[in-house]
């Protein structure tokens, strides 16, 4: 028994209101989703591909289309046969696959207004630089030293000899772009790609320059100051228009892009423009109150700690954090958690008066005791808890 085909408009993901730019759209993920190229050997991939390449032949076409939403399947049983024999002539595959063959062979994308012979910016640079904690919160100017490409003075960035000039690419006849034909499962499909002796611009040269070697630039190291905005975070980049890669027939240099790596801090940490950091603060200041020192981006500020402030506490101090990047006006809080320090060498008047202490507010060393003096069974267990 044959099996049963799926709806087309359920193979593509579409409604049966759905307009051809919309089925295009559908079929183009799925084919290039499940194109045997992309998964070799796998046979339930091909299965989809050609499901949804079925119902994209019907559904691109008018008449076809017109066909099944009045009859379905049954429109097609007289001679096209299922999905291994459909008929797929007259199906406009060649956008699609001029897309995806173009992904696959590394080959431009088909049509456009213009060729890759034309103005083509030239490509961004990326590097790094390590900054403080407190140089991201407070911004920093750094000089990056890099190897730049300029123009050759000598060929003037045609990369041919002096006394000659580029020709044209007799391969692609000028247009940076070849032709070339693959086979798939509906015949032979027209694609372009760049052209391979030229690399798209139109020109090969034959006498090359001497001092650039017919690139057209030189490289040399230059030194090129940065500007590190107050509130960037790790991982974050600045962007320098203009000092990236030459561009191509005339076209604009590309991008330096400055990775900033923040290293880490000591006292603090960073969540959005928030800082978050711990302070310890002695026991006498925790129960009758006092002063604490505490460490911020800004320097040292004296906090008042309430009588009674008991471990863990958290206080924010407002607009003591990280500067917004887009208003250096606005910034963070820091938050600081207060922490109880014990003190770990006592001497021996300091124990009397802290066991006079204890006396006084409960007798917290003796709670031991107090619970059983005299039952070993409390005694007992407390043993065996410990073991």
């Amino acid at each position: 028994m044959a099996e049963q085909k799926r709806d087309y408009y359920e193979v593509l993901g579409v409604d049966k209101n759905a307009d051809e730019s919309a089925i295009k759209k559908a079929y183009r993920v799925l084919a290039k989703k499940y194109h045997p190229d992309m998964n070799p050997g796998d046979q339930e991939a091909e299965k989809k591909f050609k499901e949804a390449s079925e119902a994209y032949a019907v559904l691109s076409d008018p008449e076809k289309k017109r066909q099944y939403d009045q009859y379905g399947h049954a429109a097609f049983d007289g001679g096209m046969g299922g999905a291994g024999g459909f008929d797929f002539s007259g199906a406009d595959f060649g956008d699609i696959f001029g897309d995806i063959f173009g992904d696959f062979f590394g080959g431009g994308r088909r049509g456009g207004a213009r060729g890759s012979s034309g103005p083509m910016k030239g490509a961004n640079i990326r590097t790094s630089v390590r900054i403080t904690f407190e140089e991201a919160v407070s911004g920093v100017e750094k000089e990056l030293e890099l190897t730049l490409k300029d123009e050759c003075v000598a060929c003037h960035g045609s990369g041919a000899k002096a006394g000659s000039s580029p020709e044209t690419c007799s391969k692609c006849g000028g247009k940076g772009q070849v032709v070339f034909t693959q086979q798939s499962f509906f015949g032979t499909v027209r694609n372009v790609q760049t052209c391979p002796d030229c690399r798209g611009t139109g020109k090969v040269i034959k006498d090359k320059c001497p001092d650039c070697h017919g690139s057209g630039y030189i490289a040399s190291r230059k030194k090129i100051k940065v500007t590190i905005p107050a509130g960037i975070d790790n991982g974050q980049s600045v962007r320098i228009r203009d000092k990236g890669e030459p561009g191509s027939n005339g076209g604009p240099r590309g991008d330096l892009l400055v990775e900033v790596i923040v290293g880490r801090h000591p006292i603090f940490q960073r969540q959005g423009y928030d800082i978050y950091s711990t302070v310890p603060m002695s026991f006498a200041v925790a129960a009758l109150g006092g002063e604490v020192v505490v460490d911020t981006v800004d320097g040292k500020v004296i906090y008042d700690v309430k009588a009674g402030t008991q471990t863990d506490t958290r206080v924010r101090l407002k607009g003591k954090g990280v500067p917004s990047l887009r208003d250096r006006e606005s910034r963070g809080d820091h938050y600081v958690t207060l922490v109880v320090q014990v003190p770990d060498k006592l001497s021996h008047e300091a124990r009397e008066l802290l066991k006079k202490f204890d006396a006084e507010t409960g007798g917290s060393l003796n709670a031991a005791k107090n619970v059983s003096s005299g039952h070993g069974e409390a005694k007992e267990k407390k043993k065996k808890f410990w073991k």
